[in-house]
């Protein structure tokens, strides 16, 4: 039986997942951060108060760049 070499898949995991990191990183700072497919400002949504379908996240306008991210409102 042969062996599957998934070393490629796991590399090119491993980078997005690091500039995924690295791109929230910065819109948490403040920063404007642009969009890399259509270049509009990234924008960050933060979970609303009594609405627990809202979906928090930073995306674009265009929603070429959509990071759901798992936030919870503490009061």
């Amino acid at each position: 039986m042969a062996k599957i070499d998934f070393s490629v898949i796991n590399d090119n995991t491993a980078k997005s997942f690091n500039e995924q990191k690295q791109l929230i990183k910065r819109v948490f700072k403040g920063n404007t951060v642009l969009c890399p497919t259509c270049n509009q400002a990234l924008v960050m949504k933060l979970p609303v108060k009594d609405q627990q379908e809202s979906v928090s996240g930073i995306r674009c306008k265009k929603g070429c760049t959509d990071i759901e991210l798992d936030m919870a409102l503490i009061l």
